[in-house]
C-alpha cells in the first residue's frame, strides 16, 4: 500500500512550521524506533522513544512492569508518560515512537490529537512482524505466540489505520523508510538541529 495523503495538511518547512511532532505507530516489529531514530536524524528533530521513556520514569524495563504490575498499570505509566511528553512538544521539535498498545487506546489518541501530532503508521504483515519480533533480541512481553500475536495484531489495526499517514515498510531500508515518511510530509532534510 501506498503512502496516505488523506487528511495530511502538508506543513510548511523550516522554523515557522506548525508541525511540531512526528509520532510512528503500529504493531511490535514494525520499525517505529529504528525508524524514528533515524527520520529524527534526517529532519534534526530529537527523537523519543516512549517505552525509554516509562522505564526510566519507572525506574524498571517494560518487561518487568508487566511482570511485577500486569499490563494496566504499565498502560497508565504509558498514558502518563506520553502526556508529559506531549507537554513539551511546544518548546522543540519531535519523533516519538510509541509503543504497539499505545495507539490502540482511545485516551492516548485524544492526546495526540489534541497535541496535532502527525501520526504515522508503520505496517507490514503479521508474518512479517512475527518473524523481525523474532530476530530482535528484546523481550516482548505480547509476543507469546504466534497464534495471539496475529490476533492481536488484527484487533489493533484498525486504530492503526486511523493515524494520518500510512506507510507499508515492507520491504524496504530503515533509511527508505524515513525518506518516504519525511517527503510525504513535505519535510526537508536539516543541515543543522532546529529547536
Amino acid at each position: 500500500m501506498q503512502t496516505s495523503r488523506q487528511d495530511v495538511k502538508a506543513p510548511v518547512t523550516g522554523r515557522d512550521s506548525p508541525l511540531r511532532a512526528v509520532v510512528l505507530v503500529g504493531f511490535m516489529g514494525a520499525g517505529k524506533t529504528s525508524v524514528g531514530r533515524e527520520l529524527g536524524q534526517h529532519l534534526g528533530w530529537r527523537f523519543v522513544d516512549l517505552d525509554d521513556r516509562i522505564q526510566a520514569r519507572e525506574r524498571c524495563t517494560v518487561a518487568e512492569i508487566f511482570r511485577s504490575s500486569g499490563e494496566e498499570e504499565f498502560r497508565r505509566a504509558e498514558h502518563d508518560a506520553l502526556r508529559e511528553l506531549l507537554n513539551q512538544v511546544a518548546g522543540e521539535r519531535l519523533v516519538i515512537a510509541v509503543g504497539g498498545g499505545a495507539f490502540a487506546r482511545p485516551e492516548n489518541i485524544a492526546l495526540l490529537e489534541k497535541s496535532m501530532a502527525m501520526t504515522i503508521f508503520l505496517d507490514a504483515s503479521a508474518d512479517e512482524l512475527w518473524r523481525r519480533c523474532g530476530e530482535d533480541p528484546a523481550e516482548r512481553p505480547l509476543r507469546r505466540d504466534e497464534v495471539e500475536f496475529r490476533q492481536l495484531y488484527e484487533s489493533r489495526r484498525a486504530r492503526y489505520l486511523e493515524a494520518k499517514v500510512h506507510i507499508d515498510t515492507a520491504g524496504k531500508q530503515v533509511s527508505d523508510i524515513a525518506k518516504e515518511i519525511a517527503s510525504s510530509l513535505r519535510l526537508k532534510q536539516s543541515s543543522g538541529k532546529e529547536k
